[in-house]
C-alpha cells in the first residue's frame, strides 16, 4: 500500500485542479436537446401563463354480448377547442384496430423459422387471424347527419364542415361493433378469460370505445400508430356510461356506480354503504353469491351506470364471476373507497391482499405526489395481468388450484397493485404524453412503486430501483440497448428501458447525487404543477432543477440521452507523509523500515550457505565504514533541527507536528457515465470513513481525475461506492488493494421436476405426520 514516501515542502502542498486539454460535453447544458421555453411552457418547468389544453367530454351505450363475446357501443363526444389553433378535422384513436388481421402491427411482426418446431408453434403460424378491429356503422353530427371520416390504421379522422375555431365545441356521435379478444390466447391490454369448470367469461374491456386523440402545443395531433408498446395520449373529460350486461353479472368501473338500487340487492347495498365506513376490506358480493351465480347464469340484462369527473379515460370489467369487497381510506381530507373484484380462483390470496394493497398505494403516492383526487380505486383480477386506467386496473396473480401460492406470487401481486393503482398518478393525472414517451409514465411509477414496497414491509424484495439491480442491463452490448429518451414503439427490452433504468436514475437522485430533502420536494412540485395537465420531458427536468437548485444537465445527458455506463476504476494510491525533519523520528522511521524490508531470495539463501566472510577472516580490513551507522542521530542533526524548527510560526509547527496522512487517489472514468465518488477509507485501527465527491469533480476532465486525501490516521484500503449506489457494472476495479469480487455459477439438472411451493410443502409434511399420528407439526 505505501509505494511510496517522500519529504513535502510545507507550502504548495495541495495543487489546483488538473485542467484536462479540453472540456468535454458531458458538463454542458441540454440547450439544443430541450425545446425554446414559451407562453405556454416556461424555463422553470412550469406551465406558462398562456397554457392550454384540449377537452373531450362522452357520453357512452354499451352493451356486451355474453354468447359471442362481442360489444355493441354508441357514444356522444363533445370536444371543446381551447386551442388558439382554428382546427379543420379531428382524430380519433381506435386501438382496437390493432387485432384487425392486416394491422400494421400483425403485419410488422418479424419472426424466425426452426429446423424442428412444435406443434403449437405451428399451430400459432398456421391459426386463422382474429377479426377484431372496430366495425365502425355510423359517424354523424349532433343532428344526426352523416360526417366524412377516413380510416388509417389506428387512427380516424374526422373532417369537420366548418372550422372549429378557438373556445368552440363540437359535437358529433360513433356507433360501433367489434369481437372481444380472447386474451390468454392472443394478448392485449384487455379481453376476455374462459373458465371450462364453471363454462362462465370474465371480461376486461380497456380501449374498447373510439377515443379522442390529444392536439397540443408540443406536436399537434398526437396520432402516431398504434403498434401495441406506446400506450396511450388521451384529453381529460367527463364521462356518463350506460353499460348493460347479463343480470347477473357484477360490474367494476372507472367513475362512481350511478344507480346501485337497481343493479344490487338490497342486502349488497347495505354491504356497500358499510364497506364505505370500514377500515378493513368488508365483503359487498361474497364468495357464496358469486358461486351460484356461476351456476345459474341469468338470462336477463341489467344496466350499470356509472359517472366520471375529470378523467383522460374509462375501462370497466364485467363477470358473473366477481367477489366485491371494498373498504374507505383517508387521503387528506377526502374517504376514498378502495376496491377489489375477482373470481373464487384467486382467493384466498386477493381477499386478503389486493384492496389492502390499493389503500397502501394511495397513502404513499399521495404523500409523495399530490392527495389523489378521486372518489374510488379499484383492483381487478383476470386475464390482463397488469394494466392501467383511471381508478381501475387489471392485475394478475392468482394461487394454486389449491389456494397455496409461493412467496413469488404473494410479492408480484402486492407489487402489480401498486404498480398498477400508481398509475392513476403517472399518467391518468399527471398526463404524460405515453405514445411518445412511455418512461414519463413507466419510469416514473415504477420509482414510486419502489417507495411504496418499502413502506409495505422491511426488506421487501423490490425487482426494480436499487442501482445493483440495473447493472446487467447496462453493462450488457450496447446493440441491445437504446437512450431513455427514445420512441415507445422504437425502445429495445422494454422493461429495463422504460421502467428499470428511468426509475433507478431517480432512485439515484434521490439518495446519491441530491439527497432524500431537495428531491422530494422537486418530485412533489412536477407532480402538483403537472396535474390534470400535459407534461414533456423538458417540464419534468427543468422541474426537479429549478425547485431543487440543483444543475443536473449533465445527469440528464448521460442517462436519459446515452446508453453509457457507471464503470469507475480506482487507478492507484500514492501516500505521502510530511518530512518533520526531526532526526530521531525520521532515523527511527527509516530504520522500521529497513527491518520490515523483505529479503530477497539470494539474500535468503547468503544467510544459510556463506558461514565466513572475507571481513570475518581479515577484520583488519574493517575501516571507519564498517561500524559506522548512517541512522544514528548525531549532534549536528540535532542543533540543524532546532535552528529550523526556531524558524517557523506556530501554524507552521502545528502543520510540521501534524502526522497528517496524505493520500493521492487516481479515478479513471471507464464506463462514460460521470458519476459522484463515495469513497470509504478503512483506517489502521479498524475504523472507516465515506467521503462522497459531487459528480462535479469530472467537470475538467470526464476520463480521468485525481483526489487528494488527508488523514490523521493511516489508511489500509481506498473503497469506491461501497454501498453500491452508482450502478458501477465492475466492482473488481473499485477496491485498492485490489479485492476479488465475488461471482457464482449455479449447478442444475435439466428438466428438473417442478417443486411444490413452501406452503404446499408444509400441508403435505402436516398431512403425512397426521396420516403417522403425530401432530402434523413441523419439526
Amino acid at each position: 500500500m505505501k509505494n511510496l514516501i517522500r519529504g513535502l515542502a510545507l507550502f504548495g502542498l495541495l495543487a489546483g485542479p488538473f485542467i484536462a486539454m479540453a472540456q468535454d460535453t458531458k458538463f454542458g447544458q441540454l440547450g439544443q436537446e430541450l425545446p425554446t421555453p414559451n407562453t405556454y411552457r416556461t424555463a422553470s418547468g412550469a406551465p406558462g401563463h398562456q397554457y392550454w389544453q384540449q377537452r373531450a367530454d362522452y357520453t357512452i351505450k354499451v352493451e356486451l354480448n355474453d354468447e359471442n363475446q362481442s360489444v355493441t357501443g354508441s357514444e356522444t363526444i363533445t370536444y371543446t377547442n381551447n386551442s388558439p389553433d382554428v382546427l379543420t378535422y379531428l382524430w380519433v384513436q381506435l386501438d382496437q384496430n390493432i387485432f384487425e388481421p392486416k394491422s400494421m402491427s400483425n403485419i410488422t411482426q418479424t419472426g424466425t423459422l426452426q429446423d424442428r418446431m412444435s406443434t403449437a408453434a405451428v399451430e400459432h403460424l398456421t391459426r386463422e387471424a382474429f377479426d377484431g378491429g372496430y366495425k365502425i356503422r355510423a359517424v354523424k353530427d349532433r343532428n344526426g347527419k352523416d360526417l366524412k371520416y377516413t380510416i388509417n390504421n389506428t387512427m380516424m379522422r374526422i373532417d369537420l364542415p366548418a372550422p372549429l375555431k378557438p373556445k368552440q365545441s363540437y359535437t358529433f356521435s360513433i356507433d360501433w361493433f367489434n369481437f372481444i379478444n380472447d386474451q390468454k390466447a392472443l394478448g392485449g391490454r384487455g379481453g376476455y378469460e374462459y373458465f371450462p369448470g364453471d363454462g362462465n367469461y370474465l371480461y376486461e374491456m380497456a380501449q374498447w370505445f373510439p377515443r379522442m386523440a390529444v392536439y397540443d402545443d408540443v406536436n399537434g395531433w398526437q396520432h402516431k400508430q398504434f403498434l401495441g408498446a406506446g400506450e396511450f395520449a388521451l384529453p381529460f373529460g367527463d364521462y356518463k356510461v350506460s353499460i348493460t350486461v347479463p343480470a347477473d353479472h357484477i360490474v367494476a368501473s372507472t367513475g362512481e356506480l350511478q344507480n346501485a338500487s337497481q343493479v344490487l340487492t338490497s342486502a349488497q347495498q347495505k354491504r356497500f354503504a358499510d364497506a364505505a365506513k370500514a377500515d378493513k376490506p368488508t365483503l359487498i358480493v361474497t364468495q357464496e353469491e358469486a358461486t351460484q351465480a356461476e351456476k345459474n347464469k341469468a338470462k336477463g340484462k341489467k344496466t350499470w351506470v356509472y359517472s366520471a369527473k375529470n378523467v383522460r379515460d374509462f375501462a370497466w370489467a364485467s363477470s358473473r364471476k366477481f367477489i366485491w369487497d371494498a373498504m374507505n381510506v383517508k387521503v387528506g381530507n377526502q374517504n376514498i373507497l378502495a376496491m377489489s373484484y375477482y373470481p373464487k380462483e384467486a382467493n384466498p390470496l386477493w381477499g386478503q391482499y389486493s384492496t389492502e394493497s390499493v389503500a397502501h398505494t394511495l397513502k404513499v403516492y399521495s404523500k409523495h405526489t399530490i392527495d389523489y383526487p378521486y372518489p374510488v380505486a379499484i383492483s381487478v383480477h383476470g386475464p390482463v395481468g397488469g394494466m392501467e386506467y383511471p381508478m381501475l386496473s387489471f392485475n394478475g396473480y392468482r394461487p394454486e388450484a389449491d389456494g397455496t401460492y409461493s412467496a413469488n406470487t404473494k410479492y408480484g401481486l402486492i407489487t402489480v397493485i401498486i404498480h398498477e393503482v400508481g398509475h392513476n398518478f403517472f399518467p391518468m393525472i399527471i398526463n404524460s404524453d405515453e405514445r411518445q414517451w412511455t418512461w414519463m409514465d413507466e419510469g416514473l411509477n415504477t420509482f414510486m412503486q419502489y417507495i411504496a414496497e418499502q413502506e409495505w414491509e422491511k426488506g421487501y424484495p423490490s425487482r426494480r430501483g436499487e442501482p445493483a439491480n440495473i447493472v446487467d442491463y447496462m453493462k450488457s452490448a450496447k446493440n441491445t440497448q437504446v437512450p431513455i429518451m427514445t420512441n415507445s414503439e422504437s425502445v429495445l427490452q422494454f422493461g429495463n428501458n422504460a421502467y428499470g433504468k428511468p426509475a433507478t436514475a431517480l432512485n439515484i437522485l434521490r439518495e446519491t447525487v441530491m439527497g432524500r430533502e431537495l428531491f422530494d420536494h422537486a418530485f412533489k412540485e412536477y407532480a402538483n404543477r403537472w396535474a390534470f395537465k400535459h407534461p414533456m420531458p423538458a417540464d419534468f427536468f427543468r422541474t426537479m432543477e429549478d425547485a431543487s437548485g440543483v444543475d443536473l444537465d449533465w445527469f440528464w445527458r448521460g442517462w436519459f440521452y446515452t446508453t453509457d455506463h457507471t464503470d469507475i476504476a480506482i487507478e492507484g494510491v500514492k501516500w505521502f507523509t510530511i518530512d518533520s525533519q526531526n532526526p530521531d523520528f525520521v532515523n527511527a522511521q527509516k530504520r522500521e523500515q529497513q527491518n520490515k524490508a523483505p529479503q530477497t531470495l539470494s539474500q535468503q539463501r547468503n544467510l544459510q550457505d556463506i558461514k565466513r566472510t572475507r571481513l570475518d577472516e581479515r577484520p583488519e580490513l574493517a575501516d571507519f565504514y564498517n561500524k559506522y551507522d548512517p541512522l544514528a542521530t548525531t549532534a549536528t542533526d540535532k542543533e540543524r533541527y532546532q535552528k529550523f524548527y526556531a524558524s517557523l510560526s506556530d501554524n507552521e509547527k502545528k502543520v510540521l507536528d501534524s502526522g497528517l496522512n496524505f493520500y493521492e487517489v487516481g479515478f479513471r472514468n471507464l464506463g462514460g457515465l460521470v458519476m459522484p465518488l463515495i469513497v470509504r477509507m478503512e483506517y489502521e485501527d479498524g475504523t472507516d470513513e465515506v467521503v462522497n465527491i459531487p459528480a462535479e469533480i469530472w467537470r475538467y476532465n470526464n476520463e480521468e481525475v485525481t483526489k487528494v486525501f488527508v488523514t490523521e490516521k493511516p489508511v489500509v484500503s481506498f473503497t469506491l461506492d461501497p454501498f453500491l449506489q452508482t450502478a458501477d457494472t465492475d466492482l473488481s476495479n473499485n477496491s485498492y488493494p485490489r479485492r476479488m469480487a465475488p461471482s457464482r455459477f449455479d449447478l442444475f439438472k435439466q428438466n428438473r421436476q417442478q417443486q411444490p411451493n413452501p406452503m404446499q410443502q408444509q400441508r403435505q409434511e402436516s398431512s403425512r405426520g397426521a396420516g403417522n399420528g403425530n401432530s402434523g407439526s413441523n419439526r
